[in-house]
């Protein structure tokens, strides 16, 4: 069969969702890479990988990444962290793509934050930089460009995306370049999903699903699979899941 089925999660760095106490639920990594090896998908793009250290430490070899990549055998991987900051606050980061096709032609790609004050525990905060990945894979004889991303989430600093447009042009113009079967799945933070989805109509490029909810936290649909004219979708799934704050995204695709 020509198909392939590709899996979007935000892990938020093996965090489990407790609803009576979300921010001090505990961590089980061994549940995350369970709900991956379950789902049995051809490429797995992940969010939130590792848990932000105190002063924006990056720890090397990245732990979280390091478990995930012994315990799925038979994927090949590519991980990145964002650039380093001290302001960087205790929350998730880091981005990895797993493939049952090897990788090549990897890379990464800093996304500026603009300097919105916002409050943190009492203390005036600005937030840290994002980050977009990629990589090529053969599929089924098929060239496929792959992108991963995880956009800063304005609508907690009380604006928007729209108001600050800078993270998403970015990515469309490294979509752009992209000439053949390409896909971008990622936690896009943005609560107004109509703008999004219309940006990215504009080049081409289409989301599996836009209604159900795909976050715990607030009825949004953050988490995305985009795909390119050249694939063509054959059904999604959104799993429900005790892993994280956010749901599972499956998607299977065959080539148009």
């Amino acid at each position: 069969m020509s198909h392939f089925k590709v899996m979007q999660f935000n892990m938020q760095f093996g965090q489990v969702w407790d609803e009576t106490n979300p921010e001090s639920a505990p961590i089980d990594i061994d549940l995350t890479i369970a709900e991956i090896k379950n789902q049995g998908a051809d490429i797995v793009m992940l969010q939130e990988v590792e848990h932000a250290q105190p002063g924006g430490l990056q720890i090397d070899p990245p732990p979280n990444y390091t478990r995930l990549k012994a315990a799925l055998a038979g994927y090949y991987s590519y991980f990145s962290y964002p650039k380093a900051d001290e302001r960087e606050l205790p929350f998730g980061i880091g981005l990895a793509i797993f493939s049952r096709t090897p990788l090549h032609d990897t890379f990464h790609y800093d996304l500026p934050s603009p300097p919105i004050e916002f409050e943190y525990e009492g203390e005036k905060k600005t937030p840290t930089d994002r980050l977009l990945i990629g990589a090529k894979t053969t599929v089924n004889g098929r060239d496929l460009q792959l992108f991963n991303t995880h956009l800063l989430a304005y609508f907690m600093l009380n604006s928007s995306s729209e108001q600050h447009p800078d993270q998403r042009n970015l990515v469309i113009k490294q979509l752009r370049r992209a000439t053949g079967p390409a896909l971008i799945a990622g936690d896009f933070n943005v609560s107004n999903r109509d703008s999004l989805v219309s940006q990215f109509a504009d080049i081409g490029f289409q989301t599996v699903q836009t209604e159900e909810i795909t976050w715990r936290h607030r009825p949004y649909v953050l988490d995305h699979i985009f795909y390119s004219p050249h694939l063509r979708p054959l059904h999604y799934n959104v799993k429900p899941t005790k892993a994280s704050d956010h749901h599972i995204l499956i998607a299977e695709f065959d080539f148009a």
